[in-house]
Protein backbone atom coordinates (compact mmCIF):
# COMPACT_ATOMS: atom_id res chain seq x y z
CA UNK A 1 0.00 0.00 0.00
CA UNK A 2 2.89 2.34 0.67
CA UNK A 3 3.85 2.03 -2.98
CA UNK A 4 0.40 3.24 -3.99
CA UNK A 5 0.68 6.26 -1.70
CA UNK A 6 4.16 7.12 -2.93
CA UNK A 7 3.23 6.85 -6.58
CA UNK A 8 0.20 9.06 -6.19
CA UNK A 9 2.00 11.74 -4.22
CA UNK A 10 4.79 11.95 -6.74
CA UNK A 11 7.40 11.07 -4.15
CA UNK A 12 6.71 14.19 -2.08
CA UNK A 13 5.16 14.14 1.39
CA UNK A 14 4.46 10.42 0.86
CA UNK A 15 3.29 8.70 4.02
CA UNK A 16 3.79 11.81 6.15
CA UNK A 17 1.19 12.80 8.73
CA UNK A 18 -1.13 15.50 7.39
CA UNK A 19 0.41 18.23 9.57
CA UNK A 20 3.91 17.37 8.34
CA UNK A 21 2.69 17.30 4.76
CA UNK A 22 1.23 20.79 5.08
CA UNK A 23 4.43 21.99 6.75
CA UNK A 24 6.46 20.68 3.82
CA UNK A 25 4.05 22.26 1.32
CA UNK A 26 3.98 25.69 3.00
CA UNK A 27 7.78 25.74 3.18
CA UNK A 28 7.88 24.99 -0.55
CA UNK A 29 5.14 27.56 -1.30
CA UNK A 30 7.02 30.24 0.65
CA UNK A 31 10.24 29.47 -1.25
CA UNK A 32 8.32 29.64 -4.55
CA UNK A 33 6.81 33.01 -3.63
CA UNK A 34 3.23 31.72 -3.62
CA UNK A 35 2.68 32.72 0.01
CA UNK A 36 4.49 35.44 1.96
CA UNK A 37 6.12 34.55 5.28
CA UNK A 38 4.17 37.15 7.28
CA UNK A 39 0.89 36.06 5.73
CA UNK A 40 1.67 32.42 6.44
CA UNK A 41 2.37 33.14 10.09
CA UNK A 42 -0.86 35.12 10.34
CA UNK A 43 -2.80 32.22 8.79
CA UNK A 44 -1.24 29.79 11.29
CA UNK A 45 -2.40 31.97 14.20
CA UNK A 46 -5.94 32.26 12.79
CA UNK A 47 -6.09 28.50 12.19
CA UNK A 48 -5.02 27.81 15.77
CA UNK A 49 -7.45 30.34 17.26
CA UNK A 50 -10.44 29.21 15.19
CA UNK A 51 -9.67 25.46 15.10
CA UNK A 52 -9.88 25.40 11.32
CA UNK A 53 -7.49 23.99 8.75
CA UNK A 54 -4.49 25.97 7.55
CA UNK A 55 -5.82 25.83 3.99
CA UNK A 56 -9.13 27.31 5.18
CA UNK A 57 -7.34 30.13 7.00
CA UNK A 58 -5.18 30.93 3.95
CA UNK A 59 -8.19 31.30 1.65
CA UNK A 60 -10.40 33.03 4.23
CA UNK A 61 -7.77 35.73 4.76
CA UNK A 62 -7.42 36.20 1.02
CA UNK A 63 -3.71 35.28 1.10
CA UNK A 64 -4.27 32.81 -1.72
CA UNK A 65 -7.33 31.91 -3.81
CA UNK A 66 -8.82 28.45 -3.71
CA UNK A 67 -7.78 27.95 -7.33
CA UNK A 68 -4.27 29.23 -6.59
CA UNK A 69 -3.96 26.90 -3.60
CA UNK A 70 -5.14 23.92 -5.67
CA UNK A 71 -2.69 24.73 -8.45
CA UNK A 72 0.12 25.10 -5.89
CA UNK A 73 -0.66 21.74 -4.31
CA UNK A 74 -0.77 20.14 -7.76
CA UNK A 75 2.65 21.53 -8.65
CA UNK A 76 4.11 20.49 -5.31
CA UNK A 77 2.79 16.93 -5.60
CA UNK A 78 3.17 16.70 -9.38
CA UNK A 79 -0.54 16.04 -9.81
CA UNK A 80 -3.18 17.58 -12.06
CA UNK A 81 -6.04 19.88 -11.06
CA UNK A 82 -9.58 18.55 -11.48
CA UNK A 83 -11.60 20.90 -13.68
CA UNK A 84 -15.32 21.57 -13.33
CA UNK A 85 -15.87 19.33 -16.36
CA UNK A 86 -13.98 16.44 -14.76
CA UNK A 87 -16.79 15.55 -12.37
CA UNK A 88 -19.05 12.71 -13.54
CA UNK A 89 -22.74 12.94 -14.37
CA UNK A 90 -23.57 10.14 -11.92
CA UNK A 91 -21.92 8.78 -8.75
CA UNK A 92 -18.98 6.42 -9.29
CA UNK A 93 -19.01 3.13 -7.32
CA UNK A 94 -21.97 4.20 -5.14
CA UNK A 95 -22.21 0.70 -3.68
CA UNK A 96 -18.65 0.92 -2.33
CA UNK A 97 -18.30 4.61 -1.48
CA UNK A 98 -21.06 6.19 0.58
CA UNK A 99 -22.02 9.87 0.60
CA UNK A 100 -21.33 10.40 4.30
CA UNK A 101 -17.76 9.13 3.98
CA UNK A 102 -17.09 11.15 0.84
CA UNK A 103 -18.41 14.35 2.42
CA UNK A 104 -16.36 13.83 5.55
CA UNK A 105 -13.22 13.10 3.52
CA UNK A 106 -14.02 15.90 1.01
CA UNK A 107 -13.41 13.66 -1.98
CA UNK A 108 -15.35 12.88 -5.18
CA UNK A 109 -14.67 9.78 -7.33
CA UNK A 110 -14.18 10.84 -10.95
CA UNK A 111 -13.83 7.53 -12.80
CA UNK A 112 -13.14 3.86 -12.20
CA UNK A 113 -12.25 0.69 -14.09
CA UNK A 114 -11.46 -2.86 -12.97
CA UNK A 115 -8.02 -1.88 -11.72
CA UNK A 116 -7.98 1.81 -10.85
CA UNK A 117 -9.96 4.65 -9.30
CA UNK A 118 -9.40 8.36 -9.94
CA UNK A 119 -10.65 10.80 -7.34
CA UNK A 120 -10.63 14.56 -6.74
CA UNK A 121 -9.74 15.70 -3.25
CA UNK A 122 -9.37 19.04 -1.53
CA UNK A 123 -6.65 17.64 0.75
CA UNK A 124 -4.22 15.51 -1.27
CA UNK A 125 -1.78 15.63 1.68
CA UNK A 126 -4.06 13.42 3.80
CA UNK A 127 -1.88 10.28 4.28
CA UNK A 128 -4.84 8.02 5.02
CA UNK A 129 -7.04 8.99 2.10
CA UNK A 130 -5.48 6.77 -0.54
CA UNK A 131 -5.30 3.82 1.86
CA UNK A 132 -8.97 4.17 2.87
CA UNK A 133 -10.18 4.42 -0.71
CA UNK A 134 -8.01 1.53 -1.85
CA UNK A 135 -9.24 -0.72 0.96
CA UNK A 136 -12.87 0.21 0.28
CA UNK A 137 -12.73 -0.41 -3.46
CA UNK A 138 -9.88 -2.88 -3.95
CA UNK A 139 -8.38 -0.62 -6.62
CA UNK A 140 -5.25 1.45 -7.04
CA UNK A 141 -6.08 5.09 -6.39
CA UNK A 142 -4.92 8.12 -8.41
CA UNK A 143 -5.44 11.63 -7.05
CA UNK A 144 -6.36 14.92 -8.65
CA UNK A 145 -6.41 18.18 -6.69
CA UNK A 146 -9.87 19.72 -6.40
CA UNK A 147 -10.84 23.37 -6.11
CA UNK A 148 -12.94 23.26 -2.89
CA UNK A 149 -15.87 25.25 -4.26
CA UNK A 150 -16.17 22.97 -7.29
CA UNK A 151 -15.78 19.89 -5.09
CA UNK A 152 -18.60 21.00 -2.79
CA UNK A 153 -20.86 21.72 -5.75
CA UNK A 154 -20.18 18.24 -7.15
CA UNK A 155 -20.91 16.63 -3.78
CA UNK A 156 -24.24 18.47 -3.54
CA UNK A 157 -25.19 17.40 -7.05
CA UNK A 158 -24.06 13.77 -6.95
CA UNK A 159 -24.99 12.76 -3.40
CA UNK A 160 -28.36 14.34 -2.49
CA UNK A 161 -29.34 11.38 -0.25
CA UNK A 162 -32.83 10.97 -1.71
CA UNK A 163 -33.56 14.69 -1.97
CA UNK A 164 -31.57 17.89 -2.16
CA UNK A 165 -28.84 17.99 0.45
CA UNK A 166 -29.92 21.44 1.55
CA UNK A 167 -33.48 20.34 2.18
CA UNK A 168 -32.42 17.10 3.82
CA UNK A 169 -30.03 18.79 6.23
CA UNK A 170 -32.64 21.39 7.11
CA UNK A 171 -35.22 18.65 7.73
CA UNK A 172 -37.66 20.30 5.34
CA UNK A 173 -40.30 18.41 3.36
CA UNK A 174 -40.27 19.07 -0.37
CA UNK A 175 -43.59 20.89 -0.45
CA UNK A 176 -42.41 23.40 2.15
CA UNK A 177 -39.78 24.79 -0.22
CA UNK A 178 -42.35 25.91 -2.74
CA UNK A 179 -44.70 27.82 -0.46
CA UNK A 180 -45.94 31.37 -1.05
CA UNK A 181 -46.10 32.50 2.56
CA UNK A 182 -43.70 35.38 3.20
CA UNK A 183 -42.88 34.41 6.78
CA UNK A 184 -42.16 30.84 5.76
CA UNK A 185 -39.86 32.09 2.98
CA UNK A 186 -38.00 34.18 5.52
CA UNK A 187 -37.57 31.12 7.70
CA UNK A 188 -36.38 28.97 4.81
CA UNK A 189 -33.98 31.65 3.59
CA UNK A 190 -32.47 31.80 7.08
CA UNK A 191 -31.75 28.07 7.28
CA UNK A 192 -28.04 27.21 7.42
CA UNK A 193 -28.07 24.94 4.33
CA UNK A 194 -29.66 27.64 2.15
CA UNK A 195 -27.23 30.25 3.47
CA UNK A 196 -24.34 27.89 2.75
CA UNK A 197 -25.59 27.20 -0.78
CA UNK A 198 -25.95 30.90 -1.65
CA UNK A 199 -22.58 31.77 -0.13
CA UNK A 200 -21.06 28.94 -2.15
CA UNK A 201 -22.55 30.31 -5.38
CA UNK A 202 -21.20 33.80 -4.68
CA UNK A 203 -17.76 32.57 -3.57
CA UNK A 204 -17.38 30.30 -6.56
CA UNK A 205 -18.18 33.17 -8.93
CA UNK A 206 -15.51 35.35 -7.35
CA UNK A 207 -12.95 32.53 -7.24
CA UNK A 208 -13.42 31.65 -10.89
CA UNK A 209 -13.60 35.31 -12.01
CA UNK A 210 -17.14 35.19 -13.37
CA UNK A 211 -18.62 38.56 -14.30
CA UNK A 212 -22.28 37.61 -13.77
CA UNK A 213 -24.37 34.97 -12.01
CA UNK A 214 -27.70 33.92 -13.57
CA UNK A 215 -30.19 32.06 -11.34
CA UNK A 216 -33.18 30.89 -13.36
CA UNK A 217 -36.11 28.79 -12.06
CA UNK A 218 -37.75 26.35 -14.45
CA UNK A 219 -40.48 23.77 -13.95
CA UNK A 220 -38.07 20.90 -13.27
CA UNK A 221 -34.84 22.60 -12.16
CA UNK A 222 -33.12 25.69 -10.83
CA UNK A 223 -30.50 26.53 -13.44
CA UNK A 224 -27.35 28.39 -12.43
CA UNK A 225 -25.06 29.92 -15.03
CA UNK A 226 -21.91 32.03 -14.79
CA UNK A 227 -20.67 34.43 -17.45
CA UNK A 228 -16.98 34.02 -18.26
CA UNK A 229 -15.29 36.39 -20.70
CA UNK A 230 -18.67 37.51 -22.05
CA UNK A 231 -20.07 33.99 -22.64
CA UNK A 232 -22.55 32.16 -20.37
CA UNK A 233 -21.68 28.68 -19.06
CA UNK A 234 -24.00 26.40 -17.10
CA UNK A 235 -22.21 25.41 -13.91
CA UNK A 236 -24.86 23.77 -11.77
CA UNK A 237 -28.44 22.58 -11.53
CA UNK A 238 -30.42 22.42 -8.29
CA UNK A 239 -33.84 21.07 -7.42
CA UNK A 240 -36.67 23.34 -8.55
CA UNK A 241 -38.14 23.29 -5.04
CA UNK A 242 -35.08 25.19 -3.77
CA UNK A 243 -35.80 28.23 -5.96
CA UNK A 244 -38.05 30.20 -3.54
CA UNK A 245 -35.63 29.79 -0.62
CA UNK A 246 -32.49 30.58 -2.66
CA UNK A 247 -34.02 33.64 -4.33
CA UNK A 248 -35.48 34.88 -1.03
CA UNK A 249 -32.05 34.54 0.59
CA UNK A 250 -30.48 36.69 -2.13
CA UNK A 251 -33.25 39.28 -1.82
CA UNK A 252 -32.74 39.47 1.95
CA UNK A 253 -28.99 39.99 1.44
CA UNK A 254 -29.72 42.76 -1.09
CA UNK A 255 -32.33 44.34 1.23
CA UNK A 256 -35.14 43.81 -1.26
CA UNK A 257 -38.80 43.11 -0.50
CA UNK A 258 -39.21 39.33 -0.52
CA UNK A 259 -43.00 39.68 -0.47
CA UNK A 260 -42.94 41.52 -3.83
CA UNK A 261 -42.64 38.93 -6.59
CA UNK A 262 -44.67 40.66 -9.30
CA UNK A 263 -42.37 43.60 -10.08
CA UNK A 264 -38.65 43.87 -10.92
CA UNK A 265 -36.37 44.96 -8.09
CA UNK A 266 -32.79 46.19 -7.91
CA UNK A 267 -30.34 46.05 -5.04
CA UNK A 268 -26.76 45.55 -3.97
CA UNK A 269 -24.87 43.10 -1.80
CA UNK A 270 -21.53 43.86 -0.18
CA UNK A 271 -19.78 40.72 0.96
CA UNK A 272 -16.34 39.67 2.15
CA UNK A 273 -15.26 36.74 -0.02
CA UNK A 274 -11.97 35.06 0.84
CA UNK A 275 -10.81 38.16 2.71
CA UNK A 276 -11.75 40.59 -0.09
CA UNK A 277 -14.62 43.08 -0.23
CA UNK A 278 -16.78 42.33 -3.28
CA UNK A 279 -19.96 44.07 -4.45
CA UNK A 280 -22.78 42.24 -6.23
CA UNK A 281 -25.34 44.25 -8.18
CA UNK A 282 -28.67 42.38 -7.96
CA UNK A 283 -31.58 42.44 -10.40
CA UNK A 284 -34.77 40.36 -10.06
CA UNK A 285 -37.39 39.86 -12.76
CA UNK A 286 -40.70 37.94 -12.61
CA UNK A 287 -40.85 34.92 -14.94
CA UNK A 288 -43.17 31.98 -15.61
CA UNK A 289 -41.80 29.70 -12.87
CA UNK A 290 -40.71 32.33 -10.34
CA UNK A 291 -38.21 35.17 -10.27
CA UNK A 292 -34.99 35.13 -12.26
CA UNK A 293 -32.04 36.76 -10.52
CA UNK A 294 -28.92 38.17 -12.14
CA UNK A 295 -25.98 39.30 -10.02
CA UNK A 296 -23.21 41.41 -11.55
CA UNK A 297 -19.91 40.65 -9.77
CA UNK A 298 -18.00 43.85 -9.04
CA UNK A 299 -14.65 42.66 -7.75
CA UNK A 300 -12.21 45.56 -7.72
CA UNK A 301 -9.29 43.16 -7.26
CA UNK A 302 -10.19 41.41 -10.53
CA UNK A 303 -10.32 44.64 -12.57
CA UNK A 304 -7.14 46.33 -13.73
CA UNK A 305 -7.50 50.02 -14.55
CA UNK A 306 -4.60 50.02 -16.96
CA UNK A 307 -4.67 50.67 -20.70
CA UNK A 308 -2.14 47.92 -21.46
CA UNK A 309 -4.16 45.36 -19.49
CA UNK A 310 -7.26 46.41 -21.41
CA UNK A 311 -5.42 45.67 -24.64
CA UNK A 312 -5.19 49.22 -26.01
CA UNK A 313 -2.19 49.55 -28.35
CA UNK A 314 0.52 52.03 -27.45
CA UNK A 315 -0.31 54.53 -30.19
CA UNK A 316 -4.02 54.65 -29.22
CA UNK A 317 -3.08 54.98 -25.54
CA UNK A 318 -0.75 57.90 -26.26
CA UNK A 319 -3.35 59.77 -28.30
CA UNK A 320 -6.13 59.08 -25.78
CA UNK A 321 -3.99 60.30 -22.89
CA UNK A 322 -3.30 63.49 -24.84
CA UNK A 323 -7.05 64.03 -25.34
CA UNK A 324 -7.68 63.60 -21.61
CA UNK A 325 -5.14 66.32 -20.82
CA UNK A 326 -7.09 68.91 -22.82
CA UNK A 327 -8.62 71.70 -20.70
CA UNK A 328 -12.08 71.47 -22.31
CA UNK A 329 -14.16 69.68 -24.90
CA UNK A 330 -15.89 66.33 -25.13
CA UNK A 331 -14.30 62.88 -25.31
CA UNK A 332 -16.63 59.93 -25.94
CA UNK A 333 -16.27 56.16 -25.65
CA UNK A 334 -18.75 54.16 -27.73
CA UNK A 335 -19.78 50.54 -28.06
CA UNK A 336 -22.56 48.12 -27.06
CA UNK A 337 -23.44 47.18 -23.49
CA UNK A 338 -20.67 45.13 -21.91
CA UNK A 339 -17.91 46.38 -24.19
CA UNK A 340 -15.83 47.88 -21.38
CA UNK A 341 -16.65 51.55 -21.96
CA UNK A 342 -16.93 52.42 -18.27
CA UNK A 343 -13.69 50.59 -17.43
CA UNK A 344 -11.87 52.63 -20.09
CA UNK A 345 -13.28 55.87 -18.67
CA UNK A 346 -12.36 54.85 -15.11
CA UNK A 347 -8.81 54.21 -16.30
CA UNK A 348 -8.72 57.71 -17.76
CA UNK A 349 -10.12 59.24 -14.57
CA UNK A 350 -7.42 57.54 -12.49
CA UNK A 351 -4.87 59.14 -14.79
CA UNK A 352 -6.43 62.57 -14.30
CA UNK A 353 -7.01 62.23 -10.57
CA UNK A 354 -4.91 64.72 -8.59
CA UNK A 355 -5.35 67.33 -5.87
CA UNK A 356 -5.25 70.07 -8.51
CA UNK A 357 -8.39 68.82 -10.31
CA UNK A 358 -12.01 68.65 -9.18
CA UNK A 359 -13.42 65.54 -10.85
CA UNK A 360 -17.12 64.69 -10.59
CA UNK A 361 -18.98 61.72 -12.07
CA UNK A 362 -22.70 61.06 -12.58
CA UNK A 363 -23.38 57.34 -12.93
CA UNK A 364 -26.20 54.83 -13.04
CA UNK A 365 -25.08 52.76 -11.25
CA UNK A 366 -21.73 53.51 -9.63
CA UNK A 367 -19.80 50.34 -10.47
CA UNK A 368 -16.50 51.00 -8.69
CA UNK A 369 -15.57 53.54 -6.05
CA UNK A 370 -12.60 55.69 -7.01
CA UNK A 371 -10.68 57.34 -4.18
CA UNK A 372 -10.43 61.13 -4.49
CA UNK A 373 -13.22 61.44 -7.08
CA UNK A 374 -16.73 62.70 -6.29
CA UNK A 375 -19.16 60.09 -7.62
CA UNK A 376 -22.92 60.68 -7.72
CA UNK A 377 -25.63 58.04 -8.18
CA UNK A 378 -28.57 58.90 -10.45
CA UNK A 379 -31.97 58.51 -8.72
CA UNK A 380 -34.75 59.39 -11.20
CA UNK A 381 -37.50 58.58 -8.67
CA UNK A 382 -36.59 61.67 -6.66
CA UNK A 383 -35.63 63.87 -9.61
CA UNK A 384 -31.88 63.17 -9.65
CA UNK A 385 -31.59 62.66 -13.41
CA UNK A 386 -28.47 63.03 -15.52
CA UNK A 387 -29.62 66.41 -16.76
CA UNK A 388 -30.60 67.82 -13.35
CA UNK A 389 -27.43 66.61 -11.69
CA UNK A 390 -25.30 68.01 -14.50
CA UNK A 391 -26.83 71.47 -13.98
CA UNK A 392 -26.00 71.32 -10.27
CA UNK A 393 -22.48 70.02 -10.84
CA UNK A 394 -21.63 73.04 -12.99
CA UNK A 395 -22.06 75.19 -9.85
CA UNK A 396 -19.46 73.05 -8.04
CA UNK A 397 -16.48 74.43 -10.00
CA UNK A 398 -15.54 71.12 -11.68
CA UNK A 399 -12.55 70.65 -13.97
CA UNK A 400 -13.53 67.22 -15.31
CA UNK A 401 -17.05 65.76 -15.51
CA UNK A 402 -17.89 62.19 -16.43
CA UNK A 403 -21.46 61.28 -17.35
CA UNK A 404 -22.15 57.55 -17.32
CA UNK A 405 -24.09 57.81 -20.57
CA UNK A 406 -25.61 60.56 -22.73
CA UNK A 407 -29.13 59.20 -23.17
CA UNK A 408 -31.26 62.15 -24.26
CA UNK A 409 -31.15 65.53 -25.94
CA UNK A 410 -31.42 67.51 -22.71
CA UNK A 411 -28.34 65.86 -21.22
CA UNK A 412 -26.49 66.26 -24.52
CA UNK A 413 -27.28 70.00 -24.67
CA UNK A 414 -26.05 70.62 -21.12
CA UNK A 415 -22.92 68.55 -21.74
CA UNK A 416 -22.09 70.59 -24.84
CA UNK A 417 -22.59 73.87 -22.97
CA UNK A 418 -20.31 72.63 -20.19
CA UNK A 419 -17.67 71.72 -22.77
CA UNK A 420 -17.90 75.17 -24.33
CA UNK A 421 -17.48 76.91 -20.95
CA UNK A 422 -14.15 75.35 -20.00
CA UNK A 423 -14.86 71.84 -18.75
CA UNK A 424 -13.55 68.51 -19.98
CA UNK A 425 -16.58 66.26 -20.51
CA UNK A 426 -16.25 62.45 -20.67
CA UNK A 427 -19.14 60.15 -21.50
CA UNK A 428 -20.32 57.06 -23.38
CA UNK A 429 -22.69 56.44 -26.29
CA UNK A 430 -24.23 53.30 -27.78
CA UNK A 431 -22.99 53.38 -31.39
CA UNK A 432 -21.37 50.81 -33.65
CA UNK A 433 -18.41 52.91 -34.79
CA UNK A 434 -16.56 56.03 -33.74
CA UNK A 435 -17.87 58.04 -36.70
CA UNK A 436 -21.46 57.01 -35.93
CA UNK A 437 -21.23 59.05 -32.70
CA UNK A 438 -21.68 62.18 -34.82
CA UNK A 439 -24.95 60.84 -36.25
CA UNK A 440 -26.13 59.85 -32.76
CA UNK A 441 -25.50 63.35 -31.40
CA UNK A 442 -27.38 64.83 -34.36
CA UNK A 443 -30.32 62.55 -33.63
CA UNK A 444 -30.39 63.96 -30.08
CA UNK A 445 -30.91 67.43 -31.53
CA UNK A 446 -27.41 68.91 -31.37
CA UNK A 447 -26.46 71.40 -34.06
CA UNK A 448 -23.59 70.38 -36.32
CA UNK A 449 -21.55 73.48 -35.52
CA UNK A 450 -21.76 72.64 -31.80
CA UNK A 451 -20.65 69.04 -32.40
CA UNK A 452 -17.74 70.29 -34.47
CA UNK A 453 -16.78 72.81 -31.80
CA UNK A 454 -16.72 70.50 -28.77
CA UNK A 455 -15.91 66.99 -30.05
CA UNK A 456 -12.25 66.25 -29.30
CA UNK A 457 -12.20 62.52 -29.87
CA UNK A 458 -14.27 59.30 -30.02
CA UNK A 459 -12.95 55.90 -28.98
CA UNK A 460 -15.03 52.97 -30.23
CA UNK A 461 -14.31 49.58 -28.72
CA UNK A 462 -15.37 45.94 -28.47
CA UNK A 463 -14.17 43.18 -26.16
CA UNK A 464 -12.89 39.92 -27.64
CA UNK A 465 -11.79 36.84 -25.73
CA UNK A 466 -8.05 36.28 -25.35
CA UNK A 467 -6.67 32.92 -26.41
CA UNK A 468 -5.29 30.77 -23.62
CA UNK A 469 -1.52 30.87 -24.11
CA UNK A 470 -1.08 27.41 -22.62
CA UNK A 471 -3.14 25.49 -25.14
CA UNK A 472 -3.60 27.65 -28.26
CA UNK A 473 -2.44 26.23 -31.56
CA UNK A 474 -1.85 27.75 -34.98
CA UNK A 475 -1.91 26.97 -38.68
CA UNK A 476 -0.95 28.86 -41.86
CA UNK A 477 -3.46 31.47 -42.94
CA UNK A 478 -5.29 30.24 -46.07
CA UNK A 479 -4.58 32.22 -49.25
CA UNK A 480 -8.32 32.74 -49.72
CA UNK A 481 -8.60 34.56 -46.39
CA UNK A 482 -5.51 36.63 -47.19
CA UNK A 483 -7.19 37.83 -50.38
CA UNK A 484 -10.60 38.26 -48.76
CA UNK A 485 -9.32 40.36 -45.87
CA UNK A 486 -6.69 42.20 -47.90
CA UNK A 487 -3.92 41.30 -45.49
CA UNK A 488 -0.57 42.99 -46.05
CA UNK A 489 1.98 40.21 -46.65
CA UNK A 490 5.05 42.43 -46.59
CA UNK A 491 5.84 42.28 -42.83
CA UNK A 492 5.77 38.47 -42.85
CA UNK A 493 7.85 38.29 -46.04
CA UNK A 494 10.47 40.62 -44.58
CA UNK A 495 10.93 38.20 -41.67
CA UNK A 496 10.98 35.16 -43.94
CA UNK A 497 7.80 33.72 -42.47
CA UNK A 498 4.18 33.01 -43.33
CA UNK A 499 1.08 34.47 -41.78
CA UNK A 500 -0.50 32.26 -39.13
CA UNK A 501 -3.96 32.08 -37.60
CA UNK A 502 -4.44 30.78 -34.08
CA UNK A 503 -7.35 28.76 -32.75
CA UNK A 504 -8.69 27.72 -29.36
CA UNK A 505 -8.11 24.23 -27.97
CA UNK A 506 -9.01 24.11 -24.26
CA UNK A 507 -7.24 23.00 -21.09
CA UNK A 508 -7.70 23.06 -17.32
CA UNK A 509 -6.14 26.54 -17.13
CA UNK A 510 -8.96 28.04 -19.23
CA UNK A 511 -11.85 25.83 -18.03
CA UNK A 512 -11.58 23.95 -21.36
CA UNK A 513 -12.88 26.96 -23.30
CA UNK A 514 -9.64 27.83 -25.09
CA UNK A 515 -9.92 31.42 -23.87
CA UNK A 516 -8.81 33.23 -20.73
CA UNK A 517 -9.60 36.91 -20.21
CA UNK A 518 -10.59 39.59 -22.70
CA UNK A 519 -9.02 42.57 -24.40
CA UNK A 520 -10.36 45.58 -26.26
CA UNK A 521 -10.09 46.18 -29.97
CA UNK A 522 -10.52 49.86 -30.70
CA UNK A 523 -10.59 52.68 -33.18
CA UNK A 524 -9.86 56.27 -32.17
CA UNK A 525 -11.27 59.11 -34.23
CA UNK A 526 -9.69 62.51 -33.57
CA UNK A 527 -11.42 65.16 -35.73
CA UNK A 528 -9.08 67.28 -37.82
CA UNK A 529 -10.06 70.33 -39.86
CA UNK A 530 -11.28 68.22 -42.80
CA UNK A 531 -13.50 66.08 -40.57
CA UNK A 532 -14.89 69.15 -38.79
CA UNK A 533 -15.87 70.58 -42.16
CA UNK A 534 -17.61 67.30 -43.05
CA UNK A 535 -19.54 67.46 -39.76
CA UNK A 536 -20.68 71.03 -40.44
CA UNK A 537 -21.69 69.97 -43.97
CA UNK A 538 -23.93 67.26 -42.41
CA UNK A 539 -22.24 64.39 -44.26
CA UNK A 540 -23.05 60.84 -43.17
CA UNK A 541 -20.85 58.80 -40.86
CA UNK A 542 -19.47 56.62 -43.70
CA UNK A 543 -17.80 59.64 -45.33
CA UNK A 544 -16.53 60.82 -41.96
CA UNK A 545 -15.04 57.37 -41.32
CA UNK A 546 -13.33 57.31 -44.74
CA UNK A 547 -11.81 60.71 -44.04
CA UNK A 548 -10.58 59.50 -40.63
CA UNK A 549 -9.00 56.41 -42.20
CA UNK A 550 -7.31 58.60 -44.81
CA UNK A 551 -5.93 60.67 -41.92
CA UNK A 552 -4.43 57.57 -40.29
CA UNK A 553 -7.17 56.01 -38.15
CA UNK A 554 -6.99 52.23 -37.85
CA UNK A 555 -10.47 50.72 -37.81
CA UNK A 556 -11.65 48.16 -35.26
CA UNK A 557 -11.53 45.49 -37.94
CA UNK A 558 -7.85 46.25 -38.64
CA UNK A 559 -7.08 46.26 -34.91
CA UNK A 560 -8.88 42.93 -34.48
CA UNK A 561 -7.07 41.38 -37.45
CA UNK A 562 -3.74 42.48 -35.97
CA UNK A 563 -4.69 40.83 -32.65
CA UNK A 564 -5.66 37.60 -34.45
CA UNK A 565 -2.41 37.48 -36.43
CA UNK A 566 -0.45 38.15 -33.23
CA UNK A 567 -2.06 35.12 -31.59
CA UNK A 568 -3.97 37.04 -28.91
CA UNK A 569 -7.40 36.03 -30.24
CA UNK A 570 -9.08 34.23 -33.12
CA UNK A 571 -10.47 35.62 -36.34
CA UNK A 572 -13.86 34.16 -35.34
CA UNK A 573 -13.83 36.17 -32.10
CA UNK A 574 -13.03 39.36 -34.01
CA UNK A 575 -15.87 38.80 -36.45
CA UNK A 576 -18.28 37.93 -33.64
CA UNK A 577 -17.33 41.02 -31.65
CA UNK A 578 -17.44 43.53 -34.48
CA UNK A 579 -20.54 42.15 -36.16
CA UNK A 580 -22.43 41.89 -32.85
CA UNK A 581 -24.30 45.11 -33.54
CA UNK A 582 -23.67 45.68 -37.22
Amino acid sequence: MGAVVASNLGGRAAGLPSADGWQAFTAWAEAEGLIEALGLERARRVAAETSQSLSGALTQLGLVSELGLAEGLARFLRLSVATAGSYPAAPVLPDRLHARFLRRARVVPLSADTHGLTVATADPLDPFLVQSLSLATGRAVALQVAVPIELEAALDRLYPEGMSTEAAEAGLPEAELSGDDTERLKDLASEAPVIRLVNQLLSRAVETRASDIHIEPFEDQLRIRYRYDGVLHEVEQAAARLAPAVISRIKIMARLDIAERRLPQYGRIKLAVRGQEVDFRVSTLPSLHGETVVLRVLDRNAVEFDYASLGLPADVTTRLEALLELPNGMVLVTGPTGSGKTTTLYTGLRQLNSVTRNIVTVEDPIEYQLAGINQIQVKPQIGLTFANLLRSILRQDPDVIMIGEIRDGETAQIAVQASLTGHLMLSTLHTNTAAAAVTRLRDMGLEDYLISAVLRGVLAQRLVRRLCERCRTHEPMPAELIRRFGVDMRPAAEHGGALRLYRAVGCSHCRNTGYRGREAITELLVPDEAIRQLIIARTDHQRIERAAVAAGMRTMWQAGLDAALAGRTTIEEVMRGIQAED
